[in-house]
């Protein structure tokens, strides 16, 4: 479980957990997200919005984890654009710093 914060004060923060940060990278939720400026504003934050409904009506049997991610996180009442920007920047940094388990990786079934 990590914690982000969600406004400049401080007083709002956010818990995001693996899940979430999996449902995003499943997706490449943040790719080609933010413009080439940079800067992640509240338009982007729409963005990101619109794509994932548009994922959710596109494949509505299969949307659990983009429905979690939606109610825990992408709107929440308070994310705003500075949320999103320090959510990114955990999502780098989570990435990074991830190591996904390979099929080699898994200890041998028994029977």
């Amino acid at each position: 479980m990590y914690t982000i914060q969600l406004n400049e004060k401080g007083s709002r923060h956010l818990d995001i957990s693996d899940d979430n940060l999996k449902t995003i990278q499943k997706y490449h939720l943040f790719r080609d997200l933010v413009d080439s400026h940079g800067y992640v504003t509240e338009d982007v934050l729409t963005k990101l919005r619109m794509t994932v409904r548009a994922l959710i009506a596109q494949n509505e049997k299969n949307t659990k984890d983009l429905l979690d991610l939606c109610i825990d996180v992408i709107y929440h009442n308070d994310m705003k654009a500075f949320g999103l920007h320090n959510l990114i920047l955990l999502f780098i940094d989570w990435e990074q710093n991830h190591q996904p388990v390979t099929d080699e990786q898994l200890p041998p079934e028994v029977f």
